[in-house]
């Protein structure tokens, strides 16, 4: 098999305001492995908040 040249990995992360509860919604889209990348990033982001 020859090498395969890839274009740059994306992920897209959509972020709609969140009302007066404080509910929100988040879309995150890409590969696998991009998404739960961004997830742990979120998670870590949410425990240096609280």
């Amino acid at each position: 098999m020859g090498t395969a040249s890839c274009g740059p990995r994306t992920t897209k992360v959509l972020r709609r305001a969140s009302d007066a509860a404080g509910t929100g919604r988040l879309v995150i889209a890409g590969r696998m492995a991009d998404v739960c990348a961004e997830l742990d990033r979120l998670a870590a982001s949410e425990a240096v908040r609280a």
